[in-house]
């Protein structure tokens, strides 16, 4: 009879141990298998979040098949106490072991609020933002002037939230005095700016930063950036340009920035300016003038007088040989590219195509098609003029 019992007992265990394996089989499967989202979702994770409450906002939002699994699956792989506080972005049909890693390894939050610093030629702007996971696109949820008006709620709101991202945003052909100036209304940034960069030497981009980070750190990030990106075009250079050195490279892509925001016409600016130096021809561009009366502190605001036209300065390349002493803004990284890359055309002209900037410019050869185009600018401003 007792050996009977045994090898019922025997056969029972073997069972159960048979069991137990396809279970821990079906949970590993469970856990690797592609999940139930049919669209991607943000889920925040608050500071102080435990692992089993995530896993139970994830069931809730239909991101696992089951918490218990997430949970179990997770301890498994050791990942339990190495979860992060934030705004994550779970993919659709993410597996539980993908999910677990998103929230484990940290880093900047990957959806949820922004707040973005915007430096413009014109004008400083906050913007509070939102990812939509439906779409994968931001939206705006507040903005504002910080020289002009008084922060909105929003703004206040998120601030306040600890897994909020901050982004500092130079445009392109902002001055670097504009670029410290709007440094200093960046709340989210700690520290004092001595002294304004050399023009040109700090890259447009878009920065992330982490609250109480420095100014004069994210400054640094830009003269590293902006060294990279010149020395990286310098490098692969069209030959014989009309130019010494990377800095004379520099000074010629903020005067292409400035003369140009269409993209598509960088490379022909380029062209114009670099005909005009090989010929010896003065370079003749408006920005420069401008340039020189404001120093980079602000827009003028008003159009060039003829004085200033005449007016023997530095800047002034109506009447200098060659370019200016120094890059008028921070040009981006394609105007960089057309100042050692320019275009092969015979251009030595340009003017605007109309009174949108948005549309470019006429090129010309000679000077009877340039007068020719801007006799056709001239007649616009004088029918905007008479409907006004």
């Amino acid at each position: 009879m007792w050996r009977h019992i045994a090898s019922n007992a025997l056969t029972f265990l073997v069972v159960l141990i048979f069991l137990a394996g396809g279970v821990i089989l079906w949970g590993q499967t469970q856990y690797t298998a592609e999940g139930p989202l049919d669209e991607q979702i943000c889920l925040r994770v608050q500071p102080g979040a435990t692992m089993r409450g995530v896993s139970r906002q994830l069931e809730a939002q239909n991101a696992v098949t089951n918490a218990t699994i997430f949970r179990i699956g997770v301890d498994y792989a050791d990942k339990t106490a190495l979860l992060k506080a934030g705004s994550w972005l779970i993919p659709e049909n993410a597996s539980m072991a993908e999910i677990s890693d998103i929230i484990t390894r940290g880093g900047a939050s990957t959806c949820g609020t922004e707040v973005v610093y915007r430096i413009g030629v014109t004008r400083q702007l906050v913007e509070v933002r939102e990812l939509d996971p439906a779409t994968n696109r931001y939206v705006t949820l507040a903005e504002f002037s910080p020289a002009e008006e008084e922060a909105p709620e929003e703004f206040v709101r998120v601030r306040a939230q600890g897994d909020t991202r901050y982004r500092v945003a130079i445009a392109e052909g902002v001055t670097s005095w504009q670029i410290v100036e709007g440094l200093k209304m960046a709340d989210v940034l700690t520290g004092d700016l001595n002294e304004v960069p050399p023009e040109g030497s700090l890259a447009p981009d878009s920065y992330e930063v982490r609250a109480g980070d420095a100014r004069e750190a994210l400054i640094t990030r830009m003269r590293n950036a902006q060294d990279a990106y010149l020395a990286a075009a310098w490098e692969g250079r069209a030959p014989d340009l009309p130019l010494a050195n990377p800095y004379e490279a520099l000074i010629l892509a903020s005067i292409i920035e400035k003369e140009t925001g269409v993209a598509s016409e960088r490379g022909q600016v380029a062209s114009v300016f670099t005909n005009r130096l090989r010929r010896g021809m003065r370079l003749q561009t408006d920005p420069t003038v401008i340039y020189g009366i404001t120093g980079g502190e602000g827009v003028l605001g008003r159009g060039i007088r003829q004085s200033e036209l005449r007016a023997a300065t530095p800047y002034n390349t109506y009447v200098i040989e060659g370019l200016p002493p120094t890059p008028i803004a921070n040009p981006g990284r394609a105007s960089i590219e057309a100042a050692v890359n320019p275009l092969e055309t015979d251009y030595i002209f340009f003017v605007a195509a109309s009174l949108n900037p948005a549309d470019g410019h006429l090129f010309a050869e000679t000077l009877e098609e340039h007068n020719a185009n801007v006799a056709l600018y001239r007649a616009l401003e004088r029918e905007r003029d008479a409907n006004q």
